[in-house]
């Protein structure tokens, strides 16, 4: 009776009955104007979560219960996923080659698909008058801590890799072990690894000769996304007065490359350039130029920086490829290509830079971020900030007397 009466209440057809899985894929018919990677992100929450788990349920009967139980079984499943990896038998391992398991800030992302559907069958259709997913209380989404690859790291991380090899090769009967697929494979001590100064300039030195060397040099240096190097333009580049401008991206999505500008205002910038990073960018140009005429009328005229030898868009799977590479062969121990944007915002703080001139490099929206995720990463900051404050209320030299006779005032 009560369903009757909402029903009535809220002007809806008596004898419709609405599923999860019909509001999701008329939720989806309307998103026409969000960014292609929004719409991806819904389209991959629903297809492969929401719509399987809740699918069946009818909309105005969707509980808090039932949403609960949706992370319960992606929980559970991801407990299969690890005990099946772990597994003597190769076909056990196999069973499970491709899934992943799915972690807790991905659940907050499903969570927060679902609860923004159901706030427009609410509010546009007035379907329903709850939203369980709303309520839903789930584990804190917790960032990874960002570590630096110490010595003592480096060396036990070098350890496992000889290991696992070793175990591995002998697993296969002699066979030969992919390098990369080991090296991406050992565990390291945090999901976010930065490298050292003195690492970062190792990396930078085995690049020196590839034809992305600039790519990789604005990623270490001023901390670009991969999809902002990518799609990185010549017009957007001021080689004379050092500088570039952030308007654009190449992002991949289900294999293919998508164009269109950063996803906030905060990512639309314009970044410093280095004298060096200047240098390498007029040779890498001469170098693009070159590759031009080599290949003529075939030449794809796209108007970016970096491109392949034809010209053509530069696939952003293949920067990162690139990447690991160079990084095994340097002789490091391994971070994502995301974590040099990292390492880039440790660097800047490291070298003194304010924390709003490194917020506004990275494209971040508020300092408060920038700080809570990087001050901490390299001990060189602490130390500093240490004998700053130490000098300000300590020091007997003129600088300490100044800052004084300021607050004073």
């Amino acid at each position: 009776m009560e369903v009757v009466r909402r029903r009535v209440r809220t002007r809806q057809d008596l004898t419709q009955e609405v599923t999860v899985a019909q509001w999701l894929e008329e939720f989806l018919k309307r998103k026409r104007k969000i960014e292609e990677t929004t719409r991806r992100s819904y389209e991959g929450h629903i297809r492969l979560y929401l719509t399987p788990y809740l699918g069946r349920i009818r909309l105005d009967r969707l509980r808090v219960g039932d949403v609960a139980g949706m992370f319960e079984q992606i929980e559970e499943f991801n407990d299969v996923i690890a005990e099946r990896r772990a597994s003597a038998e190769r076909e056990v391992r196999a069973s499970v080659k491709y899934r992943r398991a799915v972690s807790t800030a991905t659940m907050h992302r499903i969570r927060a698909t679902l609860r923004h559907a159901l706030n427009v069958a609410i509010r546009q259709d007035r379907l329903i008058d709850f939203n369980p997913a709303a309520v839903l209380e789930m584990p804190a989404q917790a960032r990874p801590k960002a570590l630096v690859w110490t010595g003592d790291r480096v060396e036990e991380w070098h350890r496992e890799f000889r290991d696992y090899r070793t175990a591995e090769r002998a697993r296969r009967g002699g066979r030969r072990v992919d390098p990369i697929d080991a090296y991406v494979r050992v565990p390291r001590p945090s999901a976010v690894m930065v490298w050292t100064p003195e690492q970062t300039r190792l990396f930078l030195e085995e690049a020196r000769s590839h034809r992305l060397l600039a790519l990789y040099r604005l990623i270490t240096l001023r901390g670009l996304r991969r999809g902002e190097a990518c799609g990185l333009r010549w017009k957007d580049v001021d080689l004379d007065a050092g500088s570039a401008r952030i308007a654009w991206q190449l992002v991949q999505l289900a294999g293919q490359i998508h164009e269109g500008r950063p996803k906030t205002d905060a990512s639309m910038r314009t970044i410093a350039l280095d004298a060096e990073t200047v240098t390498t960018l007029r040779g890498h140009k001469r170098r693009q130029q070159q590759e031009r005429l080599a290949v003529g009328e075939a030449w794809k005229e796209t108007g970016f920086v970096f491109t392949q030898p034809d010209g053509d868009r530069l696939h952003p799977q293949h920067v990162s490829d690139q990447f690991l590479w160079l990084a095994y062969l340097a002789g490091l121990p391994p971070i994502r290509l995301h974590d040099l944007r990292h390492g880039a915002a440790s660097l800047m703080l490291a070298a003194g830079v304010e924390i709003k001139v490194v917020q506004e490099t990275l494209g971040h929206t508020s300092s408060s971020f920038t700080a809570d995720t990087y001050t901490s990463v390299f001990p060189q900051v602490a130390m500093a900030a240490a004998e700053k404050t130490a000098a300000l209320l300590l020091g007997d030299g003129d600088e300490g007397r100044g800052v004084l006779r300021q607050l004073r005032v």
